[in-house]
């Protein structure tokens, strides 16, 4: 405020007393001499210097109003202020006068006196009234004397007063604009505070049928005519308030009291899932709806943690989107036209250029993205059938929950198979956490996979856990495998989050030994390279370099062809990016967001689509997740009641399916005779790589199957078969119950 620009704040600088210097054509430096400096950085030199330019005019003018700050007192004060002033002053000077003709009525008074008492000593009179005579005329003397310093020391106040007097006036002016500052706070956030009153109790009862018929003339997720405008955005203020939307009668519910019981639904979800299935498959859904504008509440989270371990404390879905893990694994195929392209490309190189571009492309999404999607529960699966519009259908499903693991297959009609195991961990480093996938042979590992001290599972401990991305050309037999780089959510603590990528990829081509390597290159505040930047080579077996790879993971990536000239002493030269425009390809460009996407989590077209219900998916199917569906519809505290129950259904299944491992365990040892050898633990023959003295889990992927990989030597998850099969017969016989 404008009371507080007199003080100095620690990390401000004082425009008055500032240092701004060029560095270079982007970068400038703002400093006050002493601890305090600013490295500012512009995209381009007009912008640096349109800045420059408005903080010299900035510091021009704190520079004078500095200079004009001692002669205060022309501050704008109102007409009532005006007139209390002017008759304190008043008040004041009368006083004034009456303490100097008080002075002159002393002295006068004084001189009389004096003037007295001389004429009494000069008379005849007894000895010992002379002496009463002296001892008056001294006590007259220092009487005068006294007055005289009380004169001076009044009239001292009186200059000082008058010196003072404008500096006074001027703090006490802003005294009053602070009062006036803070009433206008105050009712301002009484009219905000009524206006949430009303809209809350608007909101708490609604008509069931708003938008369900066709006459309604309101969107459900698009703001009403008004509300939003693109023009003169500038002068548009915008507040803080829950945006609150009716759900369409489709729904089969009425919103209720404060939507805190998980109660309020007058037909099931397994009902309502029915009634909106109607038509997805004619046509895709363009919009969800908005994201509610609830705070977070650190005590509901908080108070969860009493009393229970880590593990077992439920994150609220206000950390989440409406997505599951496996359709956020699906949303790589969102660019499934550049393995489509690839698949009709002659030469192996060119089709390595087309796979790397996929790759770097699954990562466009994630940049606005900072929700967490759904741990998936275990058993829990998500197809995605585009056969007939796209060429291709996808099944993931969760086969592992200690460690999280997802299987990935997807078939295309136009030439290609892709399947991945993902499995992550995650590791908190203070201000930012970092997500990295496993698979690398690394000590990272140990904790989550084991240890070969102490276990008896033979020499299967020296295969690598999965998390290998392989795709596989049908008409050339081209195998291409690769891992995904680290995550890095930045801002974790405070601040806005933001999410980098870094690290290397690798992709094989394990049958000519064609090979590129990409480098997602870490953001740095401090580097004039682009941000998000992206790298690569493709190379040939013997290491030549064919072509090279440029872009963000963000936005697109082109390619050139490498043609290597002669340098002057007769080495191999590479051309610059610049000098090979001519054979610069663009492979892929970022789609661009639906719009109001900022109001719809951020998803892409594709992710808008994924959780849209559709008839005949498994039970399993993430779609019908309920805990998702609530949230998706804004009921996030029937959400998060939801969660917990979902979460405390798997934790008493696993249980059961230990303590009947336990049981058979313990009757084949009790059936054995003396000098049998017990037979080999089931877990050693499925997963080797579970620690000692963990409680063995029976649970089997039902269409996938864990198998070592030829091609990588790799423990795998890969599709069996017979889901598509079962989806045709719609028998779900054999999907187990999990929500």
């Amino acid at each position: 405020s404008k009371a507080e620009m007199g003080h100095t704040c620690r990390g401000t600088i004082n425009l008055a007393t500032a240092n701004i210097t060029v560095e270079d054509s982007c970068n400038f430096i703002i400093s006050n001499g002493g601890a305090q400096t600013y490295h500012l950085k512009a995209s381009t030199e007009v912008e640096r210097q349109r800045w420059v330019t408005a903080l010299e005019l900035a510091k021009a003018k704190a520079v004078k109003m500095l200079e004009e700050s001692d002669d205060s007192g022309d501050e704008s004060v109102s007409q009532t202020d005006k007139t209390e002033l002017q008759n304190t002053l008043r008040i004041l000077s009368s006083k004034v006068e009456d303490l100097s003709t008080c002075n002159d009525l002393i002295a006068k008074h004084g001189t009389a006196l004096q003037r007295s008492l001389s004429e009494l000593e000069a008379l005849r009179l007894p000895p010992d009234s002379t002496d009463k005579i002296k001892q008056v005329n001294e006590r007259a003397t220092l009487f005068r004397i006294t007055s005289n310093a009380m004169i001076n020391a009044c009239r001292d106040f009186m200059l000082l007063a008058q010196t003072h007097g404008k500096k006074w006036q001027k703090s006490l002016q802003q005294e009053r604009d602070q009062r006036i500052r803070l009433e206008e706070t105050l009712e301002q956030l009484a009219k905000q505070h009524n206006h949430l009153e009303r809209a809350f109790r608007g909101a708490t009862v609604l008509p069931a049928s708003t938008s369900g018929t066709g006459g309604s003339g309101k969107d459900l997720c698009c703001p009403a005519k008004g509300d939003l405008s693109d023009e003169d955005d500038d002068n548009n203020e915008f507040f803080d308030a829950p945006e609150i939307f009716p759900m369409p009668d489709v729904m089969g519910h009425k919103r209720t009291g404060s939507n805190i019981s998980g109660t309020s639904s007058e037909i099931s979800l397994d009902e309502q899932y029915k009634h909106q299935v109607e038509d997805t498959k004619k046509e895709k859904r363009t919009r969800i709806p908005y994201k509610p504008n609830y705070s977070l509440n650190l005590w509901s989270i908080m108070k969860n943690c009493i009393g229970k371990e880590l593990s077992k404390i439920p994150m609220p879905v206000n950390f989440n989107e409406p997505l599951s893990m496996l359709q956020r694994l699906t949303e790589d195929l969102e660019y499934h036209e550049l393995l489509d392209r690839a698949a009709r490309c002659e030469s192996s190189l060119e089709q390595l250029c087309y796979v790397a571009a996929f790759t770097v492309s699954s990562y466009s999404t994630t940049v606005f993205r900072t929700s967490k999607p759904f741990n998936p529960l275990l058993g829990e699966t998500f197809e995605l059938d585009r056969l007939e519009e796209n060429g291709y259908r996808s099944l993931c499903e969760q086969v592992s929950h200690h460690p999280p693991a997802a299987a990935h297959h997807a078939d295309s009609k136009n030439g290609w198979t892709l399947r991945q195991e993902i499995k992550i961990t995650s590791k908190f480093r203070g201000k930012y956490l970092s997500i990295m996938p496993l698979g690398e042979h690394t000590s990272g590992a140990r904790g989550i996979f084991g240890t070969a001290r102490g276990s008896r599972c033979g020499s299967q401990h020296n295969l690598p856990p999965s998390g290998t991305i392989h795709c596989v050309f049908h008409s050339s037999g081209n195998h291409y495998t690769w891992k995904k780089v680290t995550t890095t959510v930045h801002n974790i603590i405070v601040g806005k989050l933001w999410i980098d990528q870094s690290g290397e990829i690798e992709i094989v081509n394990h049958k000519t030994g064609d090979k590129c390597i990409l480098k997602f290159v870490p953001y740095s505040y401090f580097s004039r390279d682009v941000a998000r930047k992206v790298t690569g080579e493709v190379m040939d077996p013997s290491g030549k370099v064919h072509f090279a790879l440029l872009g963000t993971w963000d936005e697109k990536m082109d390619c050139y062809k490498v043609q290597l000239g002669t340098g002057d002493n007769g080495a191999e030269v590479r051309p610059r990016a610049h000098e090979a425009e001519d054979s610069r390809v663009l492979l892929w460009k970022r789609n661009p967001l639906p719009k109001y996407a900022e109001n719809m989590y951020y998803f892409s077209e594709l992710a808008l689509t994924l959780n849209a219900p559709e008839n005949g998916t498994a039970p399993t199917d993430s779609r019908r997740r309920p805990d998702q569906r609530l949230m998706e519809n804004g009921r996030w505290d029937e959400a998060n009641a939801e969660k917990q129950r979902l979460e405390e259904k798997q934790r008493l299944s696993r249980k059961r399916r230990e303590a009947e491992a336990a049981r058979a365990t313990e009757d084949g040892k009790a059936g054995l005779s003396h000098g049998d050898v017990p037979p080999r633990c089931p877990r050693q023959a499925l997963t080797p790589l579970c620690p000692p003295g963990t409680p063995y889990d029976p649970y089997k992927p039902l269409w996938f199957e864990r198998k070592k990989d030829p091609v990588t030597q790799e423990l795998a998850h890969v599709y069996k078969g017979g889901y598509w099969e079962s989806k045709e017969k719609q028998d779900w016989s054999l999907c187990p119950d999990i929500f």
